[in-house]
């Protein structure tokens, strides 16, 4: 696997941590370097098709994400296609300005270039400090900065579990980071 293309693939995963609502990662992780671990990587080099299979960690500075697998696909036009799947996905990155660290999960995450949709789909849930959004899905446009939080009926399904968000006062998101 090209260098190139760990990197092309990695960049498409990195797009997973804007799913976390209002969150601006830190500026130095685009900057370091991508260390990916899996117990199989495979590269359609005709098809532009990476996937990583069996434990896959990817971190990034301090973005740190696990998955089953990941798959990432790009097409003619250089737009690319990201799928993630676990029992869940789980990712995790500090913020800029000591806003604290985002974490989020999900049982699989997609993310098109084309876009700049983030879906996180199934027991997908997102904290930022003390704030939280759960629901079925959630969906995080990296253009617009608009995020919306389905229930499972909402999302299709029949349990009807509604959406669930916390959002803290001001004050007690900076007195939740200091502890």
């Amino acid at each position: 696997m090209t260098q190139k293309t760990c990197k092309t693939a990695a960049l498409a995963v990195l797009a997973l941590m804007a799913a976390a609502p209002c969150a601006f990662a830190l500026e130095s992780d685009r900057r370091q370097p991508i260390q990916i671990e899996a117990d199989q990587g495979s590269l359609d080099q005709a098809n532009q098709v990476t996937t990583f299979s069996g434990n896959v960690i990817i971190k990034q500075g301090t973005l740190n994400i696990s998955a089953g697998s990941v798959r990432v696909s790009r097409n003619s036009k250089g737009e690319q296609q990201m799928n993630a799947a676990g029992s869940p996905v789980r990712f995790s990155q500090t913020l800029d300005d000591g806003k604290g660290i985002v974490k989020g999960r999900a049982d699989n995450i997609d993310y098109s270039s084309a876009t700049n949709i983030v879906k996180l789909t199934g027991n997908a849930r997102v904290e930022r400090g003390g704030d939280v959004a759960e629901g079925a899905v959630i969906t995080y446009n990296t253009r617009t900065e608009i995020y919306t939080v389905q229930g499972s009926k909402a999302a299709g399904g029949k349990s009807g579990k509604r959406v669930t968000v916390v959002i803290q006062p001001s004050g007690a998101q900076s007195q939740g980071r200091k502890k």
